[in-house]
């Protein structure tokens, strides 16, 4: 394992949710960013971002770290949740509110 995929590991373990996106919550780069952004500012939870134009290691890292190829990419409890598509998705049927604010069942 690469030091890169290392670090990301480490981020993952050490943030219960963690968005790797273009840009920051606060200024977000790309509007598949910023739609997943306004999905978890939604449901008024802490997160951490982590922005991959900063590195370029990173930003390809973590697509190999997911074995999946875009941007942005959604970690809740070390579990890869998906890409804006799938966190869309997951907002709209109600199940991401459930992952992120653990109500969902066992």
């Amino acid at each position: 394992m690469s030091d890169i995929q290392k670090k990301i590991g480490r981020q993952i373990e050490e943030s219960p949710i963690i968005l790797y996106m273009k840009g920051s919550k606060e200024a977000p780069q790309c509007g598949f960013s910023a739609q997943v952004v306004n999905i978890l500012n939604f449901y008024r939870v802490d997160y951490e971002t982590v922005d991959v134009l900063l590195d370029p290691e990173v930003r390809q890292g973590i697509k190999d770290y997911s074995q999946w190829p875009t941007l942005p990419q959604l970690y809740v409890n070390g579990n890869f949740i998906g890409g804006c598509d799938i966190c869309t998705d997951m907002h709209v049927n109600g199940e991401l509110g459930e992952i992120l604010t653990g109500d969902a069942e066992s």
